[in-house]
């Protein structure tokens, strides 16, 4: 029996305990079975152990998370040298950033993503056009609207302030002499014309030390773990029967959550200990340009399939048997069509503007538009309205504020 099925028939035990010592009480139950059930389905040590990621088998390394610590913090890794990963996933606000969208040498057109357990997920971004966090890491390096970099400059960077430690985990550096100081597949044109004129086994070189920069920040990003919530103190005294829990929540905040567990349909898709599905939907967000509506997962996929940084390419670690998710993948499938992935509720309250591009300003607007679900810009809404009254939408936000906890590293808390 895996650790996560043990918790879980722990915590079926307990709700099964606590739904008797309410019902055998003098008060009338607050939680059904059912909905006791649930409730331990959403507590934080729900959570299995990560899955491995076989295509980054450094992931677990030490050195090779300090490597990517010291790279997720170093603005050396930007055009203007003032832009490090940690300018738009800041740990004093919880690894994301609080803008409607990304800022960096320029604005993006999409909001920060959290990215605490982003491992867990098969697909990276709100659109899913990375399938490893390795491989995620590096497209913002190249960005010209992020980090504006390009990897013969990277590379040269990590042999002259990381090779001791670069080494230590992965095999020797080349010999980056006579390299361009400016050259990359995807930068300038200059930058790529001083790209196709490097020999072929010195493209591969470079661009395996840029590959082994993303694997080595996963390996840092693997180590960031949520805290415990408000909502797990309230479900761990629920379940076991205690005679305070009542009091861990106000009146609101319980009709709140009885309402995300039931008629708001919440955990259709905030479902499990970290409160998403991960996979990817359609709710009628508002475009950001209404002229030119991002069309989300459906527009992702074919720049997932030619990525060279992908599960199959030539940096993964991977077999092709371990890389079914992108074998497999469906490419026609029409409920993609405007839609983006569902993000972690976890420290919700903490990170407004909100959805893909920050168009909504509020957790009760975000509810308000739940709510009234209206006809997508692009693609179908998949939702349908739920007729939630005032009151109604006031507990649901309330609730969501009770899902702030934080973010521990090993050896630090955020």
């Amino acid at each position: 029996m895996t650790t996560a099925a043990k918790i879980l028939g722990t915590l079926a035990i307990a709700a099964s305990a606590a739904a008797t010592h309410i019902v055998l009480g003098t008060e009338l139950p607050e939680w059904s079975t059912g909905e006791l059930r649930i409730l331990g389905s959403l507590h934080l040590d729900a959570l299995p152990p990560a899955p491995a990621d076989p295509s980054n088998r450094f992931e677990r390394m030490p050195q090779a998370a300090a490597l990517g610590k010291k790279i997720f913090f170093d603005p050396r890794f930007s055009a203007n040298q003032k832009i490090s990963c940690a300018s738009c996933h800041a740990p004093e606000l919880k690894f994301q950033d609080n803008r409607p969208v990304g800022r960096g040498i320029g604005s993006g057109l999409r909001r920060t993503m959290p990215l605490v357990e982003s491992s867990r997920s098969a697909w990276q971004f709100w659109d899913g056009r990375k399938d490893s966090v390795w491989s995620q890491a590096l497209g913002p390096l190249e960005d010209p609207m992020e980090h504006g970099g390009n990897r013969t400059a990277f590379a040269q960077l990590m042999s002259q302030h990381y090779r001791t430690e670069y080494e230590a985990v992965f095999k020797r550096l080349p010999d980056l002499g006579g390299l361009p100081a400016n050259a990359s597949p995807n930068g300038s044109q200059q930058e790529r014309l001083a790209w196709e004129k490097m020999d072929p086994s010195m493209q591969h070189a470079v661009s395996e030390v840029y590959a082994n920069m993303g694997k080595a920040i996963a390996a840092y990003e693997n180590r960031l773990r949520f805290g415990h919530s408000r909502l797990d103190a309230y479900i761990s005294a629920t379940l076991k029967g205690d005679p305070d829990a009542p009091r861990k929540f106000s009146a609101a905040e319980k009709r709140g959550l009885r309402l995300f567990i039931g008629k708001g349909q919440c955990v259709t898709c905030h479902a499990g200990p970290l409160l998403t599905d991960q996979h990817f939907h359609n709710t009628g967000v508002p475009a950001r340009d209404p002229q030119a509506p991002d069309q989300g997962r459906t527009a992702a996929i074919a720049k997932l399939l030619r990525d060279e940084f992908n599960c199959m390419g030539p940096f993964s670690d991977a077999t092709r048997q371990q890389c079914q998710e992108l074998e497999f993948i469906a490419d026609d499938d029409p409920h993609m069509v405007g839609a983006f992935k569902t993000p972690s509720l976890r420290n919700v309250a903490e990170r407004a503007p909100y959805m893909h591009a920050g168009q909504i300003a509020s957790l009760a607007d975000v509810v308000r538009h739940y709510s009234a679900a209206p006809p997508a810009k692009t693609g179908k809404n998949e939702r349908h309205p739920l007729a939630l009254s005032d009151g109604e939408i006031a507990d649901l936000a309330r609730f969501l504020e009770t899902l702030s906890g934080p973010i521990v590293e090993q050896g630090a808390t955020f």
